[in-house]
């Protein structure tokens, strides 16, 4: 790698989908984001920002087979830019991939054994692995001297003790089967702990977090002294949290009860328990903002879904902040989490004698940076800490290639 190669790409390959950005880690500067969406169907759409350039957001509607033509359509962008991928700029290509499981725990330089080990892991992760892997193999194909770096949803959750990863379940079939708990949103939940140490004036060794993801997928984690000991989400990231369509925790004996008198078959519980759960199924709506706006309304349904919501949320500060013993921080986070103070208001309502308070004028203020939302009596901070998964992504995979 030469010296002036400081940029990386970031990639989320989704079955239908690619989000990306290009970045330059000297100064971590965005040069350009963009979405490409539908891929697969007749009219494909790229929306593509170039942020260095100053120039205005394009869009393109055209059909895009596969991933092949998603990229090359995203290398088009970024050459009228002046960014292209052939730049000796370039330094590598940093792909989120979900899951790692045991073996790939770190920020990893793909290789065949590397794409075979992601590949072994699609039964525990069959919704996002072979998304991630049709990206890699894609990114590979345009740029095959360039350095591929895989960094894992799963990665920061696997300093996690045995006692909490694994499930009370009979041990030699939880291992011939790969089940224990994996966790998920790891780049965000490794950003958001460091930041929050950050904002709090301390190493990320010195200060016990929980930290809460809440977007349409949701999970907490507990990190203490800047490493994992516990999260919500487990083998897949059904567990835990309510979330937008996922119910999170359920009792595993109403799969079997829907199976034996619903009648339904495994892929239509499936089906219930991810896509048609959650606030989506108890309200209809999975937009907290929409929801919020129901309940200003007198909506009692949406205000059932919303207490719900906030039940499980503060079930697991209590029980997180129990695992920790000392909790220095809670930070909330992603798209509820950053914007929904009516969430972080009713989610720490009555935990003062745990320390949890937040201000009102404080919490009601909107900022894009990281901020304390608690009074200053609070024995606890309760913080707003925006996250940042690519900036993640593009910092684990920089630092990897120019080690």
């Amino acid at each position: 790698m030469t010296a002036d190669a400081t940029r990386v790409l970031v990639l989320n390959s989704g079955s239908s989908s690619l989000k990306y950005q290009l970045l330059d880690m000297n100064g971590g500067t965005r040069l350009a984001v963009g979405l490409v969406e539908r891929i697969g169907e007749p009219a494909s759409r790229l929306v593509h920002t170039p942020l260095a350039a100053g120039g205005d957001k394009r869009e393109r509607t055209e059909p895009m087979p596969d991933h092949d033509a998603a990229l090359k359509a995203v290398a088009d962008e970024l050459s009228e830019d002046g960014l292209g991928l052939d730049s000796p700029e370039l330094a590598a290509i940093g792909h989120r991939v979900v899951h790692g499981g045991l073996k790939l725990t770190e920020p990893t330089v793909i290789d065949d054994a590397v794409l075979k080990e992601i590949e072994r892991l699609v039964p525990v992760a069959p919704l996002h692995n072979p998304a991630n892997l049709t990206g890699i193999r894609t990114a590979q194909r345009l740029r095959p001297d360039l350095p591929q770096v895989a960094v894992f949803d799963t990665a920061f959750h696997s300093t996690m003790p045995e006692y909490a990863a694994r499930y009370a379940i009979d041990v030699e079939t939880a291992d011939a089967h790969r089940v224990r708990r994996y966790g998920f949103h790891g780049t965000s939940h490794a950003y958001v702990s460091r930041e929050t140490a950050k904002l709090l004036g301390k190493q990320p060794e010195d200060v016990n977090v929980i930290v809460l993801h809440l977007g349409n997928g949701a999970s907490a984690s507990a990190v203490a002294g800047g490493r994992c000991v516990d999260t919500s989400m487990g083998l897949t990231p059904l567990e835990g949290l309510v979330m937008g369509t996922r119910s999170g925790d359920i009792d595993p004996a109403v799969i079997f009860h829907l199976e034996r008198n619903a009648g339904m078959s495994s892929e239509e519980i499936d089906a219930l328990l991810n896509k048609k759960s959650g606030l989506m199924g108890l309200c209809g709506d999975n937009d907290m903002r929409e929801i919020r706006r129901r309940i200003d309304e007198g909506d009692k349904r949406a205000a059932l879904a919303f207490d719900i919501y906030i039940h499980r949320l503060r079930k697991y500060i209590g029980a997180y902040t129990a695992v920790l013993g000392r909790v220095d921080a809670v930070a909330f986070t992603a798209g509820v989490g950053e914007n929904a103070a009516p969430v972080r208001e009713a989610a720490v309502l009555g935990l003062e004698e745990m320390g949890l308070a937040v201000d009102a004028r404080l919490n009601a203020e909107r900022s894009d940076e990281a901020r304390i939302i608690s009074p200053e009596y609070a024995r606890v901070v309760v913080a707003v800490v925006p996250t940042d998964e690519e900036l993640e992504i593009a910092n684990q995979t920089y630092a990897l290639v120019s080690s």
